[in-house]
């Protein structure tokens, strides 16, 4: 009865937090944490820990099982050398100075080790949320950031093991954990290879026994390798890597998210009941430096990597600002270095609170994303004066004056320049992903490497000249500041802009666009054309396939990879 106590009281306080969370506009993360802070240091409602122990080891199973069906290794190969490079070169550096800073201001060498782990990680359930509610996942910044996340995410995987399996932290246990994670990960490919398609095939043909297999799958390996000496967590996440690589992956997570989302809600709010105030005070100077570095030094590291790569001021700025966080996978490694015996529990309210915020740092500056990049462009500009960033070739036979100006190719550009191209248009191609730019440029196609944000980019397009300006690009103050700078030069230009918000379809069209395209609604007028003609003749419905699967392979073929 107390346990069913204990755990009504944490879902009833978590939803009126996730109300509260939803009204204010923030990460509901924050707001789980603050519940178990509520009902546990506050009002002292719950007393049994070890409950709270049991439960938010069940959350972080099942949290690792789903991170491992959805990691995807093959997102890295667009951003991949930004991604793994840049992504271990600041996680050193922040781990680093994290542990000599912890040293220096008076803690343990052990203490110093685990401040640097805080630090690693960024978090992948805030940012994704974030970014899917800003439609900013397949920008070119979203697309680093996811990359940088998986990346992180196997690193983690390795840290979490080596806390696991090792009473203290050394280079013989570190070698030995990462040999033993490559025996688990040759076991993993050969029961994804051999044994689950067809269990899995079987199962299928009942909704019940498929979501039974599934969970059964996670707990098999949880205890499998819990019982080998590694934590449930890592072999939660060892069944969801084998399972990720089946072809019902979307299933599996379907059927399994809404349990991940109950108990991983009861490991964040665990993490708040776990908080003591008193603990606080000795650490009031490892809280500030924790904060300093994640939110303030890390993002300057993942800033200037992001521009050695070649990557834009505007683009390198907005990676680095949604990486200001401190992970989920810093509470959980931190709670296994508690129950591991390394650090004691003072140190976990230190990390709790390092994360409550930080998140909520992170929640503002990609709120102001746009604001904050103009008030601290000076600054960034100081950066390019005493580092030499790699240089990109910026035109690709695009000097001169062209009839049409196409800004963003990668998205919904690709299949604007082809039509322009049958209509013998002529027409320069502007992005600012050095890749794409690339790729035209070995094509010979007119293009532009730069971002309509900058005034010097705008100037070289001879914006007074051109027919046609056509914009792709999804920001919403890029572009009003396009269709200004256009009308400013050139009244006679035909302004073609991109929205995904109705509202801000209206904002550009009373800023002076002439057209404003919205790809879901296009998109749905196309769909009921192409119904109208092909329901009746199933013979136009084949051979529009086939041209449809033959344009798509055409644009995956153009898409670039990072060399």
């Amino acid at each position: 009865m107390n346990i069913f106590m204990d755990v009504g009281l944490i879902i009833i306080l978590a939803t009126i937090g996730g109300f509260i969370a939803k009204a204010l506009k923030q990460p509901m993360i924050s707001f789980y944490i603050l519940a178990g802070v509520v009902i546990g240091p506050v009002l002292g409602l719950i007393q049994d820990i070890a409950v709270m122990d049991v439960l938010s080891e069940i959350g972080i199973a099942f949290l690792l099982f789903i991170v491992g069906i959805e990691l995807d290794v093959k997102r890295l190969k667009d951003v991949g050398a930004i991604a793994s490079i840049g992504a271990l070169m600041q996680m050193a550096i922040a781990f680093g100075l994290a542990a000599l800073a912890f040293m220096l201001i008076g803690f343990s060498s052990i203490e110093g080790i685990y401040a640097g782990i805080i630090v690693l990680f960024s978090s992948t359930m805030v940012i994704i949320k974030l970014l899917a509610d800003k439609s900013q996942l397949d920008t070119l910044h979203g697309r680093i950031i996811v990359a940088t996340l998986l990346v992180q995410d196997i690193v983690a995987v390795v840290v979490l093991s080596l806390i696991s399996n090792s009473g203290n932290l050394s280079i013989f246990t570190l070698i030995w954990s990462i040999f033993q994670a490559l025996l688990l990960f040759v076991f993993a490919i050969f029961f994804s290879k051999v044994l689950f398609p067809q269990l899995f095939k079987f199962a299928a043909k009942s909704q019940e026994l498929f979501f039974l297999l599934s969970i059964s799958v996670c707990f098999s390996f949880a205890l499998l390798f819990a019982s080998i000496g590694f934590s449930i967590a890592i072999g939660a996440f060892i069944a969801g890597l084998m399972l990720g690589n089946l072809p019902y992956n979307v299933e599996i997570i379907s059927k399994v998210r809404n349990l991940r989302d109950f108990f991983a809600t009861l490991f964040f709010v665990s993490m708040g009941v776990k908080l003591s105030f008193d603990a606080l005070g000795t650490y009031t100077w490892g809280f500030i430096v924790l904060v300093i570095i994640t939110a303030i030094i890390a993002p300057m590291i993942t800033y200037l990597s992001t521009r050695s790569f070649g990557y834009n001021k505007k683009t390198a700025f907005l990676t680095a600002i949604a990486l200001t966080q401190v992970s989920e996978f810093a509470l959980i490694a931190v709670d296994q270095g508690v129950k591991a015996g390394h650090i004691g529990r003072d140190f976990l309210s230190l990390t709790i609170l390092v994360a409550l915020v930080t998140i909520m740092i992170t929640s503002y500056f990609l709120k102001y994303e746009h604001r904050l990049y103009r008030f601290l462009f000076p600054f960034l500009k100081w950066f390019d004066k005493f580092f030499k960033f790699k240089k990109k070739i910026k035109h690709g036979h695009g000097k001169g004056v062209h009839e049409v100006i196409l800004i963003g190719y990668d998205r919904i550009g690709f299949s604007i320049y082809k039509a322009l191209k049958n209509m013998k248009k002529k027409t320069i191609i502007v992005d600012f992903n050095p890749d794409v730019i690339e790729s035209l440029m070995k094509k010979n196609k007119p293009c532009l490497y730069g971002d309509v944000s900058d005034q010097e980019i705008l100037d070289e397009l001879h914006l007074d000249r051109a027919k046609t300006i056509i914009s792709t690009i999804p920001d919403h103050q890029d572009t009003l500041l396009l269709i200004k700078q256009v009308r400013r030069v050139n009244d006679n230009a035909k302004v073609i802009v991109t929205a995904y918000v109705v509202e801000e379809a209206l904002n550009f069209y009373e800023a002076g666009a002439d057209y404003v395209i919205l790809p879901h609604l296009l998109g749905g007028k196309h769909a009921g054309i192409f119904l109208e003609e092909v329901s009746e003749d199933i013979d136009k419905l084949v051979s529009t396939k086939i041209a449809h699967i033959d344009e798509l392979k055409r644009h995956k073929d153009s898409k670039v990879r990072k060399r």
